[in-house]
């Protein structure tokens, strides 16, 4: 009897040291993984806000209802109670109550399942009025663009396979966020217990990335371009205004546009921006550019003389050029060829320069490179080199057909002319602004001299002159501000020919006498094919600019140079 003790004694003693001391630490592990559950915690992707700090973009609190079916199913008649249990549940956050019993059901031994996802914060609460005690919740957050249309085309919107375009996009360094993981012990019912959580990896919040963009202006030109291209029967439209002095873009609209918030309205044509993505021949407003060219160049000045016929045939085979109405031969001087926007006029002033001076100036004005804003989908446009321009192609660019660019393209050449004649890089965003305090991305302000500030002056002058002699001018009027100003007709190529489609578009700064902003308006394929259509467009906007950054009203008048002669 005392062996038999003795030996079950020894048993017993081999048995403890064994668990307690052999295999102490695995059980240890493995007790601590039962009792412990481990969660996501969400990281917040940043803000996107405007130049004031208004939210353009940001993060919303929504709950994912996370259940035990195994503890749920621990009761009497426990089917017929989670019925009504989730009966209740679903009246606030919708869906079926029976085809969420039969999901317990089918899982009657998971510690964790998904009773619902991303539910508002009003659904939260009031589920936790219901008190049913088998519940527990966890915070995800998710995207909201609280202003809708306003800005979608430059912000972009999110997808479930994370960014898809604008800016949320090509800015997700500064905007995404990391999850991290936290640990906590859990009871019998599988419910984390209070006080329990240890992080594990720390989550991290994304920066805050704020635009130049006013939201304010952009509203506001937004609509302004919504009422001229329908007005016009336009397919698509665009609409720009940038600073001179540091080439921010206060507004970038186009139409039509985006809601980020219910992107399955919108044509996939519609889901960026075609200020940036989609280049065209812009006409007549590379004319000003040709004059700027030719004064710094030293070969023309604003009353250098030609004879401009209605018709002009181009030399070596080049073809024959017109005007866009038939008139008699006229005296012009180059500020008279910019008011009466005469192609065979320009063609005549084009051969005072060799072509590759003449390129040089069109790319040096940025044309034919992405304004490195890298901004989704954004097109470079096309300037092809001297050596591969054609007879007629020679003449053509100058005043603005065999060439391509975008609305903020053109904004920025128009930036130079206004800032003296130095080109500032477009800047769409002006830093992000990370949780620690410290500021990352902001824009480059080293500008390029393009031309002189003698032949910036002198262009801004015949500019002026448009503005108040050409036959436009009753619809550009704005009281007390001096305007410089240029329209431009675009005939589309497709075919391998010109048709009747146009895209026209005015772009112009104010105040003349010392530029602060640039206005750009552009409308594509239009049912009315004459530029002086969106003339009031373009004062509208012009004004309203104006007026929200409390512009001094022009103290002088404005030149008055000699057309004819």
């Amino acid at each position: 009897m005392v062996f038999t003790i003795l030996a079950l004694s020894t048993v017993f003693l081999v048995r403890l040291i064994d668990l307690q001391v052999v295999q102490a630490e695995a059980l240890t592990a493995e007790a601590d993984t039962k009792r412990t559950l481990t969660r996501v915690t969400y990281g917040t992707r940043g803000d996107i806000v405007d130049t004031r700090g208004a939210v353009l973009a940001d993060s919303v609190e929504r709950f994912d209802i996370v259940i035990s079916p195994r503890v749920t199913l621990l009761r009497e008649n426990a089917s017929v109670v989670v019925l009504e249990e989730l009966t209740k549940i679903t009246s606030v956050i919708g869906g079926d109550p029976t085809a969420l019993l039969t999901m317990i059901l089918e899982n009657p031994e998971s510690d964790f399942e998904y009773l619902a996802k991303g539910i508002t914060l009003e659904q939260y609460q009031a589920v936790l009025e219901l008190d049913i005690a088998w519940l527990y919740f966890e915070l995800r957050p998710e995207r909201s663009y609280p202003n809708g249309e306003i800005a979608g085309n430059l912000v972009g919107f999110m997808g479930t396979d994370g960014a898809q375009a604008g800016l949320e996009l090509t800015e997700k360094e500064c905007l995404a966020s990391q999850d991290g993981e936290a640990s906590y012990a859990r009871g019998e019912d599988g419910v984390a217990l209070p006080g329990s959580s240890v992080d594990m990896i720390e989550q991290k919040n994304g920066g805050t990335l704020k635009l130049t963009v006013d939201r304010d202006l952009q509203f506001y030109v937004q609509q302004r371009m919504a009422q001229t291209a329908e007005a016009l029967g336009a397919t698509w439209a665009t609409a720009v205004v940038m600073r001179v002095s540091d080439g921010h873009l206060l507004a970038v609209s186009d139409w039509p546009t985006v809601d980020p918030n219910n992107v399955n309205l919108s044509d996939v044509r519609d889901l960026g921006s075609r200020a940036f993505s989609t280049p065209y021949e812009p006409g007549s407003t590379v004319k000003v550019l040709t004059a700027a060219s030719l004064i710094d160049a030293g070969v023309a000045n604003q009353r250098t003389q030609v004879v401009s016929p209605y018709a002009l045939d181009l030399a070596n085979g080049g073809g024959v050029i017109s005007d866009s109405f038939y008139h008699e031969d006229q005296r012009l001087t180059l500020a008279g060829a910019l008011v009466e926007s005469s192609n065979t006029a320009i063609a005549q002033y084009t051969e005072l320069l060799k072509a590759s001076a003449r390129h040089d100036y069109l790319q040096s004005f940025g044309f034919g490179e992405e304004t490195g804003i890298d901004f989704n989908g954004e097109s470079s446009g096309a300037l092809y080199d001297s050596n591969d321009w054609d007879s007629r192609t020679n003449y053509a660019v100058q005043f603005g057909q065999g060439l391509s660019v975008t609305s903020v393209q053109m904004a920025s050449a128009y930036q130079a002319l206004g800032n003296g004649g130095v080109r500032v890089p477009p800047a769409l965003v002006e830093g992000c602004y990370w949780p620690d305090g410290s500021v990352t991305d902001t824009p480059s302000v080293e500008g390029t001299r393009v031309i002189s500030p003698e032949a910036s002056q002198q262009t801004l002058q015949m500019m002026e002159m448009v503005y108040s002699s050409s036959g436009s001018a009753p619809n550009l009027q704005i009281p007390g501000y001096r305007v410089a100003v240029k329209s431009g007709t675009a005939q589309v190529a497709e075919d391998g020919g010109y048709g009747r489609k146009v895209v026209i578009s005015y772009a112009g700064l104010a105040p003349a006498d010392n530029p602060e902003y640039v206005v750009i308006a552009t409308a594509g394929i239009p049912d009315t094919i004459y530029s002086g259509a969106i003339a009031s467009t373009f004062r509208d906007i012009m004004a309203q600019t104006l007026t929200t950054y409390r512009v001094t009203p022009s103290e002088s008048s404005g030149p008055d140079l000699p057309l004819r002669w």
